[in-house]
């Protein structure tokens, strides 16, 4: 056993531990579901929504981990004054025969308030009742992540416009076809649903 990746092992948890407890200081190690909401710029929510033997414990592996809602909390990051679209922490305590019911119990709750089931992949439970409720995003090669890199910068660029900036054609140019197609070609550009 090498440990000296343990102890490292070991001290990252309890360096997360401490961060966790400074977002929510109730959570702990008992049983229970726990709740990632966040809601973003355009004020459309999202949750993810999971089962844990241990809360703290599993938080900690979503912070170290690379599945899809874990990339997501380390780009968002957690909810504070700072950070009003980070993502917030809640758990309610079950015991451990109940989780899986109860997990998808709140998938359920949570779809049905509103918010966007972009994180859970299925229905919720580790044994039976399993379904499948989101599609699995397949690989993306070269010419997807071109195509999402333009999306990004098409709905950044807008969202910079839209609150800083006028974007108009000079004056002196205000009948030349030519600059009333370029400012159409940009406006063009801007529109994300054009990349779709």
């Amino acid at each position: 056993m090498d440990y000296k990746k343990l102890r490292q092992a070991k001290a990252i948890e309890t360096t997360n531990r401490k961060r966790l407890m400074k977002i929510n200081p109730k959570l702990d190690d008992g049983s229970g579901i726990y709740f990632l909401t966040r809601t973003d710029e355009n004020e459309i929510s999202y949750f993810y929504i999971g089962q844990a033997v241990h809360i703290i414990q599993r938080m900690c592996s979503h912070l170290t981990g690379y599945q899809h809602i874990d990339l997501s909390i380390k780009k968002r990051g957690f909810y504070s004054e700072e950070n009003p679209f980070g993502w917030k922490i809640n758990f309610i305590h079950y015991p451990v025969e109940q989780l899986d019911k109860m997990e998808q119990y709140w998938i359920l709750e949570y779809t049905k308030k509103g918010y966007q089931c972009r994180y859970n992949k299925t229905s919720g439970s580790q044994g039976e009742g399993k379904e499948k409720i989101n599609e699995f995003r397949p690989a993306k090669g070269y010419r997807d992540g071109i195509q999402q890199g333009k999306i990004t910068l098409a709905r950044e660029l807008k969202h910079i416009i839209d609150i800083h900036l006028n974007v108009s054609i000079r004056p002196e140019k205000a009948n030349n076809k030519v600059s009333i197609k370029a400012l159409e070609k940009f406006n063009d550009l801007l529109n994300e649903e054009n990349y779709h």
